[in-house]
């Protein structure tokens, strides 16, 4: 068995083919092994993702039924608001009649000052008379 160059060629290249072969295999091995690991990744990203899809639907369930009572809640203090407001409205009414009456009645104070003293006068002396009859009488 005559070993030729063309042979020696050949064994070269099928050992060059064989090792690459082997590495392609390694590399091959360790992608799968990737694509493994990412498809759990992704199978458990998917499961966390429903799960907080179904929280998040109840959540916006219980908001919108939230939404709905504060909406019911207010059209029933409407009303109450309303009165409230015509109460304050009648309030300032008496309060501005009130002040009216007082200003009238300080000015008709300051314009009669000498008739009301003399009339305090008289009503002092009054008294001051009743009394001294009463006592006089529960004298005798």
């Amino acid at each position: 068995m005559e070993i030729t160059l063309g042979g020696i060629a050949g064994l070269v290249a099928a050992i060059a083919f064989v090792v690459l072969v082997i590495f392609l295999a390694r590399v091959l091995s360790a992608a799968g092994k990737t694509l493994n690991n990412v498809a759990d990744t992704t199978a458990g990203l998917e499961r966390q993702l429903d799960g907080i899809m179904m929280e998040t639907t109840a959540l916006l369930h219980k908001t919108n039924r939230l939404v709905d009572t504060i909406e019911e809640k207010t059209e029933l203090l409407a009303p109450v608001a309303n009165s409230i407001e015509e109460l304050g409205t009648s309030l300032n009414k008496v309060t501005d009649s009130v002040r009216t009456v007082s200003d009238t009645v300080a000015g008709a104070a300051d314009t009669n000052k000498e008739q009301i003293a003399q009339a305090v006068r008289w009503g002092s002396v009054a008294v001051e008379l009743f009394k001294k009859i009463s006592l006089n009488q529960a004298k005798t």
